[in-house]
């Protein structure tokens, strides 16, 4: 039953986030006004707003007007259910997995945000900086204030590194900023080891999208990809699993 509250609850909240990926980037009120049609600007009624249900009972379309209702809108509601049970069936319903669904919340959100706007909001990712530095006072698993601090540096600058040097060979913008600020608040919630580990998972994602887009659509180097978007799996997977995978990278060095 508790998998199942959770899942229903990731559902609900899953819409929430859909309302802050859609106007979050468009500097509107997360609040107000209620949810309507992007199309024809009908208001949404609530039995039409059922996540996941409701999308399905009417084909993707909106009842008033019949236009397509992106895919985004479910996917997003599966996607964040998917995420708190996995981190309720990792974690049990504690501390960690009420500060874990926070930071999978703001992953969900900027990684949908970057996929189409290419853009990483400070209004996600700074609350989500301090967010993590404040759970380091309480946490209980290790990771100290000054880990998160160090961690938050270490990914920041590492990709600020990245930024520099290649702005300094190639006179032009690589990563932006908006990647900067997201590992502020991905290093001061996994440390300094997990966030470095994030930054390798997510450019082996990004190259193997690359290369497949270069492949399917003849897009060349030059071809920009939403780095955040790959970010965020790669930090909620490294949340997750990170221990798990650590121990077996370090286990292929051990001798028979």
């Amino acid at each position: 039953m508790t998998i199942v509250f959770v899942a229903l609850f990731g559902l609900i909240w899953g819409s929430f986030l859909n309302v802050v990926i859609y106007r979050v980037p468009r500097g509107m009120n997360i609040v107000r006004p209620p949810s309507a049609c992007p199309s024809c600007g009908g208001r949404i009624k609530p039995y039409d707003n059922i996540p996941l249900f409701s999308y399905l009972w009417l084909g993707g379309k909106c009842r008033r007007c019949r236009a397509s209702i992106g895919w985004t809108y479910p996917a997003v509601e599966f996607l964040t259910a998917l995420a708190f049970v996995l981190l309720l069936l990792r974690f049990g319903l504690g501390l960690h997995f009420f500060a874990g669904a926070a930071f999978a919340s703001g992953l969900v959100a900027l990684g949908f945000i970057d996929a189409f706007h290419r853009v990483l909001p400070d209004a996600i990712t700074l609350p989500g900086f301090g967010l993590g530095l404040a759970y380091a006072l309480v946490r209980m698993d290790g990771l100290s204030f000054l880990q998160a601090l160090l961690g938050a540096a270490v990914g920041a600058g590492f990709l600020l590194l990245v930024f520099g040097a290649y702005w300094i060979l190639r006179r032009k913008e690589g990563l932006g900023m908006g990647d900067v600020t997201m590992m502020l608040m991905v290093g001061a919630f996994l440390g300094w080891l997990p966030a470095l580990l994030v930054i390798v998972l997510a450019s082996l994602a990004g190259t193997v999208v690359g290369l497949a887009l270069m492949k399917v659509r003849k897009a060349d180097l030059q071809s920009a990809l939403p780095y955040g978007t790959f970010l965020a799996p790669a930090a909620f997977i490294v949340f997750v699993w990170g221990d798990t995978i650590v121990r077996w990278y370090l286990s292929l060095f051990r001798r028979p």
